[in-house]
């Protein structure tokens, strides 16, 4: 198996020492840091199999860690993939596993640089690991929101559920356009539903906001919408949207909303304010606290 992932490697410019050896070795230019990010992937708890296809849980391994590196607007470089294969898994399906990562891996430009690989009698887990560059003066972090900044989200949120969380898009150039066009204060992408990781963005900043029920993008909801839960409850709080949340200077988010820089929806959903509480105006002109409601993973 290690021998025949060995082989799909595509080569990398950044890449001098890849699989086969004790250790990677990846060329890094003069930068102001090195970002790192880590997730590891359960089965049973973060997809459910035969619901989840190989191809498609590859593919989230890595995708959940560019999304990580796009929320502080750095550019992915390398992964390493550490797998523990049920017995089952073995042949045909653990290549479909390698398939879905190395497209997306291809889509993306980054280097698989190397990993491990190991048999269970367990459920399958997969953990990879992505080191990416920081953009110029560091990386975007969650603690710079400011009284008077728009918050800003991309993409329509309340899929996961839908299957979203299995062929979702890392916000990659979305985020270094945020980064380009100045006065991103702060940024998060949302995995664990939008109130929770708000509140995270908000702790971190030491400030509270404002959110607009009526300006949320709602996600469809196709399959789930007799669930007896509305879809502004599913875009608060399933969690695994895995879009962009940014606090942005109020004079730049009129001009990226008016002009965006890229096709993939932005929307302004509120305002950071002072103190540290998180609110919602509803339609009918209630405001209504908004506590860190979002999704918990379970077993089973």
């Amino acid at each position: 198996m290690i021998d025949w992932i060995r082989r799909q490697a595509d080569p990398h410019p950044r890449l001098e020492v890849g699989i086969g050896d004790d250790a990677a070795s990846v060329s890094w230019p003069d930068t102001d840091s090195t970002l790192i990010a880590v997730d590891m992937l359960v089965e049973g708890v973060h997809f459910r199999c035969p619901e989840a296809t190989p191809e498609q849980i590859g593919r989230k391994s890595l995708a959940v860690n560019l999304s990580d590196i796009a929320a502080m607007a750095g550019r992915p470089i390398a992964a390493v993939v550490s797998v523990a294969l049920p017995r089952s898994w073995h042949g045909e399906p653990a290549q479909r596993l390698h398939s879905g990562l190395t497209d997306l891996a291809r889509e993306t430009g980054v280097a698989l640089a190397g990993g491990d690989t190991t048999s269970t009698d367990g459920p399958l887990v997969i953990s990879v690991t992505v080191i990416g560059e920081s953009p110029p003066g560091g990386p975007v972090l969650r603690s710079g929101a400011q009284p008077g900044d728009r918050v800003l989200v991309t993409g329509h949120l309340g899929g996961s559920l839908d299957g979203h969380h299995l062929d979702f898009t890392p916000r990659l150039s979305e985020a270094v356009a945020l980064f380009e066009a100045g006065g991103l204060h702060a940024m998060i992408d949302i995995s664990d539903g939008l109130a929770t990781d708000l509140h995270h963005l908000l702790y971190a900043s030491g400030v509270g906001a404002r959110l607009i029920a009526a300006h949320i993008p709602l996600n469809q909801l196709t399959e789930r919408a007799g669930d007896g839960r509305t879809r502004l409850a599913h875009a608060i709080a399933d969690g695994e949207d895995f879009e962009l949340l940014a606090a942005v200077t109020p004079d730049v988010a009129a001009r990226l909303i008016a002009d965006p820089p890229f096709a993939t929806p932005l929307t302004d959903i509120g305002q950071i304010v002072e103190g540290s509480d998180l609110d919602m105006l509803m339609p009918d002109d209630r405001v209504v606290p908004l506590p860190p409601l979002g999704f918990e993973h379970e077993v089973g």
